[in-house]
């Protein structure tokens, strides 16, 4: 698998919803908040439609959200907007996020899983100047199974963060909710087009040091 060009997925926002977006934030990502795995500054990296950004800035977190695709910040900041809430959207490359420094945490939500192995280990070299020291990446990707979207494994997590700078912390067993795109993905996983479904997804943390 190689990293797919950006473009990609500012086309998927201009032609429609893509699967990632289910109008609601990760379940996952709720409890991940709920149990404090979220504190400080937060940068909510591949932010998408903002449901995160969102959410957390609603709950009083300082907190930016970033894509690399307009489209999607646009819808974000609509998002935000439709909800009375002020938020904050930037446009930035998760592989070289020039200018964004200083945040507690970074939330990863479905980005990770998107980079083939040597942007994961780009990645994790370019958060090292992003986290401060002692801050944390918290990350959700799909792990192998009935999914309609790249996966990891938790070695690729791990072997990622394994670059200088960083410590994993936990990697357990999670999920990640998605919307089911074509009548394929349909009879596969016994839901109908357009229905959401829970696919068996990684909560990591890695800590920086």
């Amino acid at each position: 698998m190689s990293t797919p060009a950006p473009s990609r997925f500012q086309d998927a926002y201009l032609a429609g919803e893509p699967p990632w977006v289910i109008g609601e934030p990760q379940p996952a990502v709720v409890a991940a908040e709920s149990g404090g795995l979220l504190r400080g500054r937060v940068l909510d990296l591949g932010c998408g439609t903002g449901e995160h950004t969102v959410l957390l800035a609603a709950r009083g977190y300082d907190v930016v959200g970033v894509d690399s695709a307009p489209a999607a910040l646009e819808r974000a900041r609509a998002v935000a907007a439709a909800r009375g809430v002020a938020a904050r959207f930037v446009e930035a490359d998760a592989l070289d996020p020039a200018g964004l420094r200083g945040f507690d945490t970074v939330l990863d939500s479905a980005l990770f899983h998107i980079f083939d192995a040597a942007d994961r280990a780009r990645y994790a070299d370019a958060l090292r100047d992003v986290v401060v020291p002692g801050g944390r990446v918290v990350l959700l990707g799909l792990a192998p199974g009935p999914a309609f979207g790249p996966e990891v494994s938790d070695d690729d997590i791990r072997t990622a963060f394994s670059r200088p700078g960083w410590t994993v912390e936990e990697v357990r067993e999670s999920t990640y909710r998605g919307r089911v795109p074509d009548e394929e993905q349909a009879d596969l996983l016994d839901v109908p087009v357009g229905g959401h479904v829970d696919l068996p997804a990684w909560l990591a943390v890695a800590r920086r040091f």
